[in-house]
Parts: structure tokens; sequence; C-alpha cells
């Protein structure tokens, strides 16, 4: 991560203090963070290689978002983390996505079918070539092109804020996600093809449900909540 530069008195740059937190939040939904683990500024920006300030501006965004809070006279803290809490976050974002589906599916143009049909086969080869990288990448774009064929806006930002909980490189740690991305894109651009609203939305439903059980799972394989039975209790 780039060291923040010399502007003085002007505070951090917004896009240090923003990567940081997308570091941080990735992190925690990841596993790598627990709930109730403290977070030392100190370390964090030894680890980025940055200075404190934007660690604690980072943390401070964390904390309006939930994600982390701030324990007086000791600091923050990642904030406790359920299987429901994964679902629901998901929950959200299929709505979201699925409705800019369906409103896709009505707008979209020959052009946006043929980015769309790149992206798929740019997915495709990446993980025939063994690049996770590549197939983050060709994944984003293709939810990129199925949100702007909607041309609804302020429905793709609300979507973009909420998909927060999972940064796109996340992804490529969920076992045989790729492989699932690509028949569920599929599925999606065939709708598309056909002009098939409720089929778009349908499936594009299904496809963000599924990623948030891959993550509920990737989750418990790496020991987040030691025991199911008390936390389906509480969820």
């Amino acid at each position: 991560m780039a060291t923040p530069g010399a502007q003085q008195g002007l505070g951090p740059r917004p896009q240090l203090s923003d990567e940081v937190a997308a570091r941080v939040r990735e992190m925690i939904m990841d596993g790598r963070l627990r709930p109730g683990e403290f977070l030392r500024l100190e370390r964090l920006a030894l680890d980025f290689g940055i200075s404190v300030t934007p660690v604690r501006e980072a943390l401070r965004s964390l904390r309006s978002e939930g994600f982390v809070l701030l324990e007086p006279r000791r600091g923050f803290v990642v904030a406790p983390l359920s299987r429901q809490d994964v679902r629901d976050l998901f929950l959200v974002q299929s709505s979201i996505a699925s409705e800019l589906a369906v409103r896709a599916a009505t707008r979209v143009t020959a052009d946006a079918l043929r980015e769309l049909a790149t992206a798929q086969r740019g997915l495709e080869r990446a993980i025939a070539a063994g690049r996770a990288d590549l197939a983050v990448e060709s994944q984003h774009a293709f939810h990129r092109e199925v949100n702007r064929a909607a041309a609804s806006p302020k429905l793709s930002w609300s979507l973009a804020v909420v998909s927060r909980c999972m940064p796109p490189g996340g992804y490529a740690r969920l076992p045989d996600w790729p492989q699932v991305a690509v028949r569920d894109h599929q599925r999606v651009l065939e709708a598309l093809r056909h002009g098939d609203e409720q089929a778009a939305g349908a499936e594009m439903r299904r496809h963000v449900v599924r990623a948030g059980r891959s993550l509920v799972a990737h989750l418990e394989r790496r020991g987040m909540w030691p025991t199911a039975g008390l936390d389906e209790v509480s969820d």
C-alpha cells in the first residue's frame, strides 16, 4: 500500500483511508480478524506500511458501518458477526442485484450484451489458466455491465454500498466459487439475451444468495463460530 503524501495540514488522502477500510473489512469477512479481537492502530499501520492517521480514519469509518466497535479507554474491536448477519448482508445485496437484473433485461443493448459475453469468456479463460486475480476482474466486469444496462444509478450505488461487506478479491478464496460463477453468469446472460425479466431477476438473486452461503461455509471452515448449534439458535 502506498505511503501517504506529504500534505501538511490537509489530513490523510481519502482514498488511502478507504483502501485501509477495504482491507480491514475484507480481513473481517474472511475470518482473519475475529469478533472481539482488538485492532491496534500501530500494528495495522506497521503492517500496511503507512502512518497511524489513515488507519484511525478507516476504523472510524468501519465503526459507522458496524464492522468494529470503540470501547472506551481500550480502543477499536471487531464487532460480533453471526451466521445470520452474513446471510442478511447477502439477502439485501441479492434483492438489489435482482432488481437491477430485471431492469437490465428490458434495457440491455446489443453492445452491452457483447460486453457481457466478453466478460464471461474472460472469466472462463481466467479459470482455465488458474488466474484467480483475472477471474475476479472478469466477474466484477460482468456485474458492472449488468448494472450499467439497468440504467438505475442510485440503485447501483446502493448495491455498491452493501456489496462492500465482501470486496471482489474475497471471492477468490471461496472454494469452487469461480466455477459456480461461470454457471450462474451464463444463466443470467441467457435471460438477458431473451429479455426475460423474471428469469434474469431470479437467476441473479440465486447467484448472490449462493455467494452468501459459500462465505458462511468458508467462515465455518475457518472456525469463526466454534459451536454451530448455539450460534444457530441465536440466529
